[in-house]
């Protein structure tokens, strides 16, 4: 049996990468429970650090990432699948669902080193989930008949 080591080095670098994840995802998980939505502070980053996590185990272990990755959005998108209600035609939270994608590539990106695509994910992200929707609400307003009939699908997100 082979003695128990401990890296102090690695261990600093494996939190800052965690950390980073966690942190380029607070502003789209904050948001998200500011709009009260089912998913939000506390979701968002542990789907990062979950991603961040899994991939920096591969590092030290001879194998196929892809299948690891593959895993991941596979998942993602069980747990994005609980933020979307649908209420009679009506659908919510496909927007959140992947935000909630996008938080786990943001923690892959971390892993992988890519920090640039990690931070243009999470800037575009915040930006989608919050600055884009006083104009998808102008356009659901165009969108009603003048009857006051919705020609919509009830599409929500």
């Amino acid at each position: 049996m082979q003695p128990i080591t401990f890296d102090w080095h690695f261990l600093w670098i494996s939190f800052g990468k965690i950390a980073l994840a966690w942190l380029l995802v607070v502003p789209t998980g904050w948001w998200s429970e500011k709009q009260g939505n089912s998913v939000g502070i506390r979701t968002f980053p542990l789907v990062a650090m979950a991603s961040c996590g899994f991939l920096m185990i591969l590092d030290n272990v001879n194998g196929d990432g892809s299948r690891v990755l593959q895993g991941l959005v596979t998942g993602i998108g069980f747990v994005g699948g609980g933020a979307i209600v649908r209420d009679g035609i009506s659908v919510r939270g496909t927007a959140t669902a992947a935000s909630i994608w996008a938080a786990g590539a943001i923690g892959a990106a971390v892993a992988l080193g890519r920090i640039e695509i990690a931070i243009v994910l999470a800037v575009m992200d915040v930006f989608t989930m919050g600055a884009l929707v006083p104009i998808k609400r102008r356009l659901d307003n165009q969108i009603e008949d003048i009857d006051g009939h919705s020609r919509r699908s009830g599409n929500t997100e």
